[in-house]
């Protein structure tokens, strides 16, 4: 390579260099010395890219795998002993409140009945008669008073009756539908018998634990979004929470929950299984790009600017989401957080914001999972 020929690749290489310098230096800090003297010792302003700091309000999500359960469910076992004459119980049949679903054996019962009523009949004659007896004197107080007593003890006797006649009936205790049954017409039961399972699937009740955390930031009535774990998946509408428990699992470190489903179709059956998301809204955070976020020997902090001059404001992250942070920290009103040029920055530097205000920042979503099963 010729002199004149390396002579004009250096001298076009200090252009370049120098032309970087002019417009790269402001941005990367050099040259503020310099810059400096020239202007009568005056330090140059910063040139920094900034981000707006929003307000937004904490949200926590829990999400949980519930069981479900009927409404109302109960286990039916016989007030009495003995022999299935009549039986109105179908797998999965629909039964009304107070309707019959097993008769036993009662013709000593009836019996028993006609007995008490016909002695409660003798006894208020005898007792009618004494009282008319009574009012001329033919008769004497003390046998008004016994015959008296017989009548009551007659009408006691006669209620126990009819009490074991009635006994001898099944009744549904609320409107549901019959689970499977072995129970046929001619067989014995006795009190320790399960006849069947009555359930109320008109609504389900789905139990889910979770985190002791939400603790007194949910409430019977809270909505809660359910789906199945299988098959369709779509969300369940109309869920809220039914109840809460009373006590924090020492253990799990969990508290248990009921939420309530509507069931109008039949489609949903006890003991599935639920995904089951609560959304909880918190208390209204700082957000700012997680860029901006710096770390020292005391945490975490963030540069601050407003009225064009940069401060050191400590900040605690509260939650993390994609490219944004939520923060408890003390922000004025207009603030402004630096993004880049983070290098330049000390307590007090004057700033100059570059325009556009950096690259845009994806939507904020704070959210905070926490998964129990």
């Amino acid at each position: 390579m010729s002199i004149v020929r390396q002579l004009f690749v250096v001298a076009l290489a200090a252009i370049v260099l120098a032309g970087g310098w002019v417009y790269l230096g402001p941005l990367l800090g050099f040259g503020e010395e310099a810059g400096g003297k020239s202007g009568g010792g005056k330090k140059s302003p910063a040139a920094v890219v900034v981000a707006d700091v929003s307000f937004v309000r904490e949200r926590l999500r829990t999400e949980a795998v519930g069981t479900a359960r009927a409404y109302q469910s109960a286990r039916l076992h016989p007030v009495a002993d003995g022999r299935v004459i009549a039986t109105a119980l179908r797998t999965d049949g629909n039964v009304s409140q107070g309707q019959v679903l097993l008769e036993l054996d009662h013709k000593t019962e009836t019996l028993a009945v006609e007995l008490a009523r016909v002695r409660l009949e003798a006894a208020q004659r005898v007792a009618e008669r004494l009282t008319k007896l009574r009012k001329s004197g033919a008769s004497t107080q003390a046998a008004l008073d016994d015959a008296v007593t017989a009548v009551d003890a007659a009408k006691i006797e006669l209620e126990r009756a009819q009490l074991a006649l009635e006994d001898r009936f099944l009744l549904a205790p609320f409107s549901g539908r019959i689970g499977m049954t072995d129970i046929e017409v001619g067989d014995r039961v006795d009190t320790g018998t399960e006849i069947a399972v009555l359930d109320d699937r008109s609504s389900l009740l789905v139990r889910f634990e979770v985190p002791e955390g939400m603790l007194g930031r949910i409430g019977v009535g809270s909505p809660v979004k359910l789906a199945l774990w299988t098959g369709d998946t779509a969300p369940i509408e109309g869920g809220s929470i039914y109840d809460i428990d009373s006590r924090i699992d020492e253990a799990t470190r969990t508290f248990v929950v009921r939420a309530r489903i509507p069931n109008p179709d039949d489609r949903l059956r006890p003991g599935m299984s639920f995904r089951v998301t609560l959304d909880v809204e918190g208390e209204t955070r700082a957000s700012v790009p997680e860029v901006a976020i710096q770390w020292g020997g005391d945490g975490s902090f963030v540069w601050a600017v407003s009225g064009g001059t940069a401060r050191r404001l400590p900040v605690s992250i509260v939650q993390r989401q994609e490219a944004t942070v939520l923060l408890d920290a003390e922000f004025a009103e207009g603030d402004k957080v630096v993004t880049h040029g983070l290098h330049r920055m000390r307590e007090g530097t004057k700033v100059e914001i570059l325009p556009g205000n950096g690259p845009a920042q994806p939507p904020i979503k704070a959210e905070q999972e926490a998964t129990t099963s």
